[in-house]
Order: C-alpha cells, then structure tokens, then sequence
C-alpha cells in the first residue's frame, strides 16, 4: 500500500507539475491581454474544455495532497497509519467535493 501510495505522489505530482505551467502561463497571457477576473470568468463559462482541465486539476490535487498529509500526520504527529489514512480520505473527499462543486460553478455560471 505505501508503495502504490508513494507511487500515486509522484505521477499526480508530475500531472500536475504540468497543469500548473499551463494555468499559470495562460494567467500570463490573460492578464497582459487586458482581461480582468471577471472577462476570464466569462470567457470560461459553458466551455468544456475548461471544465475538463480544471476537473482534472481537482482530481489530481485530491489524490497528492491526502497523501502527503497522511505522512505527515503518521510520521510528524504520531497518528496510526490506520487513523492518518481515515483523516486523509476525509480530507480527499472534501477537496472533491469543494473543488468540483466550484469547477461547475465556473462552467454553469453559478453557484450550487
């Protein structure tokens, strides 16, 4: 199970590594566009191909960063690897669930 955990780190890290370059590059370029946050909002509202970039964002977040959590709660904290992994799915479940939840907000126009 650490295994197959350490091995998820590292791909979602490397997803998102790649993510990241693109969001930020693309904020770049919005930004000396003369676009505000409120256009950008805009222009991504009913796009899919934006829902799709950024749900996966979402995904990938929700995987990497239980994980590392998980670690620091086991080996900083103390917590059982049993209780550190249950505070970790929660943790995941929320990120989901939020992140998603404001991706559809983005897309559909409004919120939830």
């Amino acid at each position: 199970t650490s295994q197959l955990l350490w091995r998820a780190q590292r791909l979602t890290a490397h997803a998102l590594g790649l993510l990241v370059l693109i969001h930020l590059g693309l904020m770049v370029i919005a930004v000396q566009g003369g676009l505000t946050a409120g256009e950008i909002l805009q222009r991504t509202q009913g796009a899919s191909g934006w829902l799709v970039f950024y749900s996966t964002f979402v995904v990938l977040v929700s995987i990497h960063a239980p994980i590392g959590l998980k670690n620091i709660l086991h080996e900083q904290l103390g917590l059982s690897q049993g209780g550190a992994l249950w505070i970790a799915g929660i943790y995941s479940a929320l990120l989901l669930a939020l992140g998603l939840r404001a991706c559809w907000a983005v897309f559909s126009g409004g919120l939830l």
